[in-house]
């Protein structure tokens, strides 16, 4: 099995400006013909921090990828450095040039600039890896039986070289070696909680099967990975793991990968043949969009009425003045009558509502920030649950947002 590192070169990333997805989608590829990748290193765009991470990378790696700096500007040194530090001399690759002129009379620019052309120049102990899709190459090379690869730094470049060039060479000359993995999506239970319910199941599980906490708010993702020689094999292995998983935390677990919790709950709705609606406060209609951004949630959502104000909740869900007067708008008794009121104005058989005091200020001894109401009313009534949460707004209101459609998910599955 091939061990790789990454190194993604570019001030744009250390500073914050961009967010490297390059890393994760080459690593999620890497996986899938099983080569492991190990580590991942940002650096800037500077010969001596470019020298220093090839010579630690080297040290522990088969493979390393190189993403960035491969431009035509004079901030772009990436491919002078590989020059030098591969003791090579530069040379023209005249099917490059080719394709650079064809890539700018395309687009009605027939005369290339000296910087353009200069891109066509590449090391001469390097293999050139053709890029449809740009006009910087990517260079392979290979030396002491470590392969390097440099490859652009725009996304849908390096994703056309990688698919086109690396992956196809790494997975032939990659020694033998399964990787698997699989995550399990859970929710509901703080993440020091977790490890202490999972604490034997945890120890007792085999050496070659290693597990990672990732939290986000609200929820844990408990991803397995499995190291072996037949992904079959780890397959049935780690799965043989979640069964045991299930017993512990059966409640907790809503699904797996890729899946999402507005996407589950969606799922158990169209399976019943059901319908939901929202009403939101606190949430500002952050629940509705979980909801839509699941592609045919059209099928099973009727839609969403967020009544921030007190007016909005009087006059379009029919909550009760009286009971804002009496109980105020963050309680028991107004959340249910949004959910009520939701489910009969947008004809849904079910409905979740959301009333709380997001933060960072708002709130009082008797209801302090964080502090949230969440009711599902259903065919047969309604119920509601309050939870107390953190001063960050944009936190409570996702996690205020997943506990209503977990409210659901839990209920839906009872029927």
């Amino acid at each position: 099995m091939k061990r790789a590192e990454i190194i993604t070169i570019g001030d744009e990333i250390l500073i914050g400006q961009i967010v490297d997805t390059n890393s994760a989608w080459m690593a999620s590829q890497l996986n899938a013909i099983n080569v492991k990748v190990e580590q991942i290193t940002s650096i800037s765009d500077t010969p001596d921090h470019l020298v220093s991470a090839l010579n630690d990378a080297r040290k522990r790696a088969d493979v390393v990828l190189i993403t960035g700096g491969l431009g035509p500007t004079k901030d772009d040194r990436t491919k002078k450095v590989l020059c030098e530090y591969f003791d090579s001399k530069m040379v023209l690759h005249q099917a490059t040039l080719d394709h650079i002129v064809d890539f700018f009379r395309m687009r009605n620019m027939p005369v290339i600039g000296q910087l353009n052309h200069d891109q066509a120049m590449v090391p001469d102990n390097c293999q050139v890896l053709f890029n449809p899709q740009g006009t910087a190459p990517g260079m392979w090379f290979e030396q002491n039986e470590t392969i390097f690869v440099s490859m652009p730094g725009v996304p849908y470049e390096m994703k056309d070289i990688m698919s086109l060039h690396v992956l196809p060479r790494l997975a032939k000359i990659n020694g033998a070696g399964a990787i698997y993995h699989k995550t399990v999506l859970t929710i509901g239970i703080p993440e020091s909680k977790l490890a202490e319910k999972l604490d034997e199941w945890e120890d007792a599980l085999p050496e070659n099967i290693h597990l990672a906490y990732l939290p986000n708010p609200g929820q844990i993702r408990l991803r397995f990975s499995a190291f072996g020689q037949s992904e079959a094999d780890l397959a049935e292995q780690v799965n043989q793991q979640i069964e045991k998983l299930m017993l512990i935390i059966p409640d907790a677990i809503f699904g797996y990968n890729d899946d999402t919790l507005a996407g589950v709950v969606g799922k158990l709705l169209l399976l019943k043949q059901k319908t939901l609606a929202t009403a939101e406060s606190c949430t500002g209609g952050f629940v509705a969009h979980s909801i839509t951004s699941e592609p045919g949630s059209s099928r099973w959502f009727k839609g969403s009425i967020v009544a921030y104000a007190n007016e909005a909740k009087v006059n379009i869900l029919g909550v009760d003045q009286q009971l804002i007067d009496d109980y105020g708008a963050v309680s028991e008794q107004v959340v249910c009558q949004m959910a009520l009121g939701a489910r009969n104005a947008l004809d849904a058989e079910y409905a979740v509502a959301t009333s709380g005091i997001a933060g960072p200020d708002g709130g009082t001894d008797e209801k302090p920030v964080g502090m949230v109401w969440v009711a599902v009313a259903t065919p047969e009534g309604v119920f509601a649950q309050k939870f107390s949460f953190t001063r960050n707004r944009e936190r409570n209101i996702i996690r205020a947002s997943q506990m209503a459609l977990d409210m659901l998910r839990l209920e839906l599955l009872k029927k």
